[in-house]
């Protein structure tokens, strides 16, 4: 145990490793495991202050088991049921049976071979490495943006495979142990039914503990997401008292039920969950990989870059190939299914547990499981992070980045505007309340959203796929003010609203606040009274401001990213930028109205 004051310069370290690794990643625009690792492997090897075994002898294991929990809990959220249908649920379910069963045979031949260690040795460290995760699947998909379809199924592969490993290796750690190190005496099928027993019992008690908190106690956004940590945490740690690792498919299926239960009255996703998520990503990987030593590194690294190319190149093409065969999946998105399967935290927590204790029963060649899980997880995640956006423009699969607004409302002026930003090159899509403004929609040349998709985004556990933002432009003041807090959950980007008229009726909505649209005095009435006095939505030049007579609406940014002009942001378009302006037409007279601003 460290002393109180190496302690505190330990959890400084470990806090500000994770959390300055994950900024730089998001400046350099990489996955931050490639930065996480290093870092942690750094300062392992240069301080005595970051070791887990220091910060927390005895007791890490337990710490990452709980840790990890949280995360597949988080996972779970993510996941929606009646996208599991069809061509995707027989795709996920091939991956996951023939995944397991093929990285599991080829990790059991391969390595005798390449480290020199006894079958049973190659037996576990091939159950640790079947693994993948949501950890880095989803930050490696984010930034490449691949078709909904393919991110729907590597996103459900990643979140159901980490408690099938935790669980098959725990079977075999155990069977080892009991059998004397030989498995065929200590190992029995029936163990691993149990063990999903349990956790399927665990996440039922979890998922109507937390019904009746959400549901039944109405508690709000504050209180409602401590009690889904302090459930998640509870009914994971009961699980892994009954049976070790159990807790992982509790946290899931806990997860899958508040996403996916009708009438839990809250949102499940909350900015506060996320953030201690990605906080806990951060220190588990700097601590696991601080606790790799360079000298056991070394005498394994090369046959570990001959097995993750085994991995990489032959074995999960094979097996994304014959998984997507017949599933009516167009060849590139098959061929990058076969192209992204890293390893991550799952893997290196359960390596770091089984390690420690088959060395401490005294299995030879145990030493080598935990560097050689580590130096594949750095690799998977080098080479899938820094090829995936390239080989998804290869295929022919990466969506662009340019924005995808989707605006609300069937007025003129809003067609308009929509009108407008299809022109400027977004991806322009447009929902509306009746037949007749949807074939004024057609006639404008821009894409109508499906009836559903504003149900989906006023749904607590709904999200809106593609969408980057939603633009509230209807007559109904109290609707967009009220929408506009509803939907923010539903949304990977802003939800903003169109201010209303000063002397308004409405009862709910407000002309101020963060998520109003343009300027003070250029509410919804003033916009309709000036378009049809003649005044037009236009584009301006790159990096020119607004010229008078105009009234700057959005930035375009040269990287395709759609900012619109509020009180509290104005127009300020750098290099490359493009302002949207509501001025008079081309030749006419600037409209009556409220006096244009310089924003």
């Amino acid at each position: 145990m460290l002393p109180p004051d190496q302690f505190l310069l330990g959890i400084a370290l470990t806090v500000l490793l994770a959390v300055g690794s994950q900024i730089v990643a998001s400046r350099l625009r990489v996955p931050a495991l490639i930065l996480l690792l290093p870092a942690g492997f750094t300062a392992g090897a240069l301080t005595d202050v970051v070791h887990p075994d220091k910060l927390a002898p005895g007791n890490f294991s337990s710490i990452v088991s709980l840790s990890v929990a949280v995360i597949l809990y988080d996972a779970g959220l993510g996941l929606r049921l009646r996208q599991l249908r069809g061509a995707t649920r027989s795709v996920v379910l091939r991956l996951l049976v023939l995944g397991v069963l093929a990285t599991w045979a080829s990790v059991m031949a391969l390595a005798p071979a390449l480290f020199g260690v006894p079958f049973p040795v190659a037996v576990l460290l091939g159950a640790v490495l079947v693994v993948s995760g949501p950890t880095v699947v989803g930050p490696l998909l984010d930034h490449v943006r691949p078709p909904d379809r393919v991110r729907r199924i590597l996103i459900w592969e990643g979140t159901l495979i980490d408690p099938v490993g935790a669980i098959l290796g725990t079977l075999v750690l155990h069977s080892l142990i009991a059998g004397d190190f030989r498995l065929s005496r200590g190992f029995h099928p029936g163990e691993f039914a149990l063990s999903w027993l349990v956790g399927l019992v665990g996440g039922a008690v979890g998922a109507a503990v937390l019904w009746f908190l959400l549901h039944r106690l109405r508690l709000g956004e504050s209180l409602g997401t401590l009690a889904q940590l302090a459930t998640v945490v509870a009914v994971s740690a009961g699980c892994d008292i009954v049976r070790d690792d159990t807790g992982l498919i509790a946290a899931v299926v806990a997860g899958l039920a508040v996403a996916n239960l009708p009438g839990l009255g809250m949102p499940a996703r909350r900015p506060f969950f996320e953030t201690l998520v990605q906080l806990i990503i951060g220190l588990l990987f700097v601590t696991i990989s601080a606790g790799v030593a360079p000298s056991s590194v070394r005498p394994v690294l090369l046959p570990t870059l001959a097995l993750i190319g085994a991995l990489v190149l032959v074995v999960r093409p094979l097996v994304a190939w014959i998984s997507t065969h017949g599933r009516a999946l167009p060849r590139g998105e098959r061929a990058f299914t076969a192209w992204m399967a890293p390893r991550g935290i799952v893997a290196a927590s359960t390596a770091s547990a089984f390690a420690a204790t088959l060395a401490g029963a005294g299995l030879p060649g145990s030493d080598k499981i935990l560097p050689v899980t580590f130096l594949v997880i750095v690799g998977t995640v080098l080479v899938y992070g820094l090829t995936a956006a390239p080989v998804a423009a290869a295929l022919g699969i990466n969506r662009p980045a340019r924005a995808r607004p989707l605006l609300v409302g069937g007025r003129p002026w809003s067609v308009d505007l929509a009108r407008c930003l299809t022109s400027a090159g977004l991806d322009v899509t447009m929902w509306t309340a009746t037949e007749e403004q949807r074939q004024q929609v057609r006639r404008a040349g821009i894409e109508p959203a499906p009836g559903e998709l504003l149900a989906t985004a006023t749904d607590p556990s709904g999200r809106l796929e593609e969408v980057t933002a939603v633009l509230l432009l209807t007559d109904d003041d109290d609707f967009n003010a009220l929408v506009s807090v509803v939907a923010r959950d539903s949304v990977d980007g802003p939800v903003h609203r169109v201010g209303p008229p000063p002397d308004g009726p409405g009862a709910v909505a407000t002309r101020t606040g963060p998520d109003v649209l343009f300027r003070p005095g250029l509410g919804r009435d003033a916009l309709a009274a000036r378009h049809e006095q003649g005044a037009r939505f236009t584009v301006g030049a790159p990096g020119e401001g607004p010229p008078p007579g105009h009234d700057a609406l959005f930035v375009l940014r040269a990287d395709g990213r759609l900012d619109p002009v509020t009180e509290a942001r104005p127009a300020r378009p750098g290099p490359g930028d493009r302002l949207v302006l509501l001025g008079p037409a081309p030749g006419g007279r600037p409209a009556q109205g409220p006096p244009a601003g310089g924003r």
